[in-house]
């Protein structure tokens, strides 16, 4: 895990949220970050990758073939993890409740 998904990871973990998450969790042929299976709830953390062309055609293939299977997927990227860990969290709070 890198280091954004070790400090979310850490307010996950142990249902601190209520619910349930997986981390590095299999699905088709992907891994996703977290995984709630209980809300069918994606959370996928970004580095700088994702923002090149050929990463950004890859990530909407796997979008689209995720929220096929009716899966939601919420994307926050390291930064966002690493400088704003209280938005992330209420942001996140906000789309569960």
């Amino acid at each position: 895990m890198t280091k954004a998904e070790v400090i979310l990871w850490s307010k996950l973990r142990g249902k601190q949220l209520e619910y349930k998450f997986r981390r590095q969790h299999g699905i088709g042929k992907y891994v996703v970050d977290f995984y709630c299976p209980e809300l069918k709830l994606i959370i996928e953390i970004d580095g700088d990758v994702h923002g090149f062309d050929n990463q950004i055609k890859k990530d909407k293939e796997r979008r689209e073939f995720l929220e096929s299977l009716g899966f939601v997927i919420l994307r926050y990227s390291n930064n966002d993890i690493k400088n704003n860990l209280g938005g992330v969290l209420n942001d996140l709070v906000a789309k569960i409740k």
